[in-house]
């Protein structure tokens, strides 16, 4: 049988698993989720990840969650070239290493300004508070020091001289604030320099395609949500804004 992924491109996770599976020449099936169209909530996806997020591999009656551990999965299967996951312990222990931090810093950062910018106006017909952006534009100002320092210091990638599942992770994260018009590549010439060196690796056209719906912000804020998915989220949107 053929692989399924289970994807929503607005989702950096999701685009990380597409691009991968894309540039390696897996063969797949994409099956579009709309998270924003409460699409994860039908019947026939609780079936496939009563978790009810994506991504999701399902390989015949092998189903996996979780984006690293799909793109590991896809590393072993499909025996892609090994600068994705070096052989050699300490630069995959690099990997690991970023790939952890990641979830709790970058990911969770940089997925805040597009939720406080773009998701929440458009379930709560509000706008979000001044100082709650500028909050989080701090905290994804840290993270993003943190990111050069440590991680990316002066090498081209985030663990050597070879393009990574660190820097794949990475580059789909960052994108994510562009979607909501903040541009965290301006004035950081390191990490500009760093980001061209990934698109041109990944190519511009895939890159692109995978990004095409992140980048197009009028498409974001002009999207409709369907009145019951807006009751149902309200009580967590809220949340985040206390």
């Amino acid at each position: 049988m053929v692989l399924e992924l289970y994807l929503d491109l607005l989702s950096q996770p999701c685009r990380a698993v597409y691009i991968f599976a894309k540039k390696n020449n897996i063969p797949f099936v994409m099956k579009s989720i709309e998270m924003l169209k409460g699409q994860q909530f039908s019947e026939e996806f609780n079936k496939v990840n009563i978790l009810r997020k994506v991504p999701v591999l399902k390989d015949g009656e092998y189903t996996l969650e979780e984006s690293t551990a799909i793109l590991l999965y896809l590393t072993r299967k499909y025996n892609t070239p090994s600068h994705w996951y070096p052989p050699d312990m300490k630069k995959r222990g690099r990997v690991d290493e970023f790939l952890a931090w990641q979830q709790g810093t970058i990911r969770v950062s940089a997925s805040k300004i597009l939720w406080l910018k773009v998701v929440i106006p458009l379930f709560l017909s509000q706008h979000v508070p001044v100082e709650k952006l500028h909050d989080a534009a701090e905290e994804l100002n840290a993270a993003l020091q943190k990111l050069e320092e440590k991680f990316l210091q002066d090498k081209p990638f985030l663990v050597g001289a070879e393009v990574s599942l660190a820097d794949l992770v990475a580059i789909t994260e960052l994108m994510q604030p562009l979607g909501a018009g903040l541009d965290i590549f301006e004035g950081r010439p390191k990490l500009q320099e760093w980001r061209r060196r990934v698109e041109v690796i990944l190519g511009k056209e895939l890159f692109l395609e995978a990004h095409g719906r992140i980048l197009n912000s009028q498409e974001l804020r002009n999207m409709s949500i369907d009145p019951p998915l807006k009751v149902q989220m309200k009580p967590l949107l809220l949340k985040m804004l206390k």
